[in-house]
């Protein structure tokens, strides 16, 4: 196995790491299989697994249930669908904080990330089976948590500290991940909407298969594993300086702003399915075409503008000063306030008109989303990676897809609102509670600059 100085000089993959190629790779196959089964989450539940003659095959859900209304009051199949995505999408990215402990201070990272694909596998092949339903989502829950921020760790591993190509490389793991979402509708989708959902989620799980045994054959390329941080004795050592505890306050406070951007972005899996599915016409030169093959489109967008964004700031930087990530992610946040203005006028279309409007309008607000998406995950991920203090770097990785949770709760919260509003003020809300969060990021964007210095950016950035 290489030393980690040996990989921070290597440039083999796109001037980057070799490991990046390996570690990429591995997880298109993991987000393949995660969102090869997410797009068809919502549609399973409200079309067959939440109605009468299904739900009853389900174990333990007459307990979830009543645990949930007690929570959100009495729901109807739709509402609760949203509820369930909300918290499972949600809780995807609180379990990485547990397993970058165990990774960090129990097993290592290699041994979390191969129990991770295994427990993801698992979950997937369980899904196949509606009595497994609850079991399966547990499974996915925690395998997940060993797997997403361990890996993701291991990206920033690869470069040394302050290497400016960090950012570069994450954007970089994006677009696999993105190549990854385009695929996952078009395969695990379509095998769902018109073979069956089960044989949807059985893909998944070979997917996931697929991705442990690239993990598993690229190893010698990643970072060495870190030595474990065991004992009383050696958390005594782990005392943050008075600096790096105020980074770590500064990057807890931000999350529930991240949280509030990313709003719409993760309702695209939730209620702008179901949305989607009534207001488009659904047709692809005069063929009707399932309703997940939009997540496809949508990521080729993605991976179109996270190339764009990669050119676009190497151009920039070459030429001007180049902004903070504090300062990108600000105007992307700018960015995605406007995307739900999109549906929020093709609902006044609809409404109006009474007929369906055309893709084009998928299209245009995808192409906002995704430049907002495209200079927010990629370049906040990039930023924890590199104001983190050492000790905590992996557990600082996974504390940042809280925001993420946030998102996918208060996603799950506002898409159950979706009967009682119309589409238009159901959009709005969502254009309103992003922008609120823009405003937020803006005023207080040089104080958190400061409050990061001097880890984040140089003295030539904005």
């Amino acid at each position: 196995m290489r030393s980690l100085s040996a990989a921070n000089t290597d440039a083999s993959f796109l001037g980057h790491p070799l490991g990046l190629g390996w570690l990429s790779s591995a997880e298109f196959w993991e987000r393949f299989s995660y969102y090869g089964m997410q797009s068809l989450l919502v549609l399973y539940m409200t079309h067959q697994l939440l109605q009468p003659g299904h739900i009853e095959h389900v174990a333990g859900f007459t307990l979830f249930r009543r645990a949930v209304e007690t929570i959100y009051g009495p729901l109807t199949a739709h509402a609760l669908a949203s509820i369930i995505f909300g918290f499972y999408a949600g809780l995807v990215f609180v379990t990485p904080i547990g397993g970058g402990y165990l990774a960090d201070r129990i097993l290592g990272r290699t041994r979390t990330v191969v129990i991770g694909a295994l427990l993801m596998a698992a979950g997937h092949f369980l899904m196949a089976f509606e009595a497994s339903f609850l079991l399966a989502l547990l499974c996915i829950l925690l395998g997940a948590g060993c797997f997403k921020g361990n890996i993701a760790a291991q990206v920033g591993e690869l470069y040394s500290r302050g290497d400016p190509r960090t950012t570069n490389g994450f954007q970089i793991y994006f677009v696999a991940i993105s190549l990854a979402i385009v695929a996952a509708p078009l395969v695990c989708g379509t095998l769902g909407e018109k073979y069956g959902y089960h044989w949807g989620f059985g893909t998944a799980g070979v997917g996931m298969i697929v991705g442990l045994t690239i993990y598993l054959r690229g190893r010698k390329w990643m970072p060495p594993e870190r030595s474990i941080r065991r004992g009383a004795s050696e958390s005594s050592g782990r005392v943050l300086a008075r600096g790096e505890k105020r980074k770590v306050m500064v990057m807890v406070a931000l999350l529930p702003l991240f949280g509030a951007a990313q709003v719409t972005n993760y309702q695209a899996y939730n209620a702008y399915i179901v949305w989607a599915e009534a207001s488009y016409r659904l047709q692809v030169l005069g063929m009707s075409m399932p309703v997940t093959w939009l997540f496809s489109f949508g990521s080729i967008i993605s991976v179109l503008t996270i190339v764009g964004s990669v050119v676009f700031w190497r151009w920039w930087a070459k030429r001007r000063i180049e902004p903070s990530e504090i300062t990108k992610m600000t105007i992307s946040t700018l960015i995605l306030s406007l995307a739900p203005l999109v549906p929020a006028l093709g609902s006044f279309v609809v409404s109006t008109t009474g007929h369906r409007i055309g893709l084009g309008w998928a299209v245009l607000f995808e192409i906002i989303n995704d430049i907002g998406y495209a200079n927010f995950i990629p370049v906040g991920l990039a930023l924890y990676s590199r104001v983190a203090p050492e000790s905590l770097g992996g557990m600082m990785t996974s504390v940042y897809y809280l925001h993420l949770f946030a998102a996918n709760m208060l996603a799950g919260w506002l898409g159950s609102f979706m009967e009682r509003m119309s589409g238009t003020y159901f959009w709005l809300l969502h254009a309103a509670v992003v922008f609120c969060a823009a405003i937020i990021l803006l005023m207080f964007r040089d104080a958190v600059s400061r409050l990061l210095v001097p880890t984040l950016g140089t003295p030539t950035q904005m």
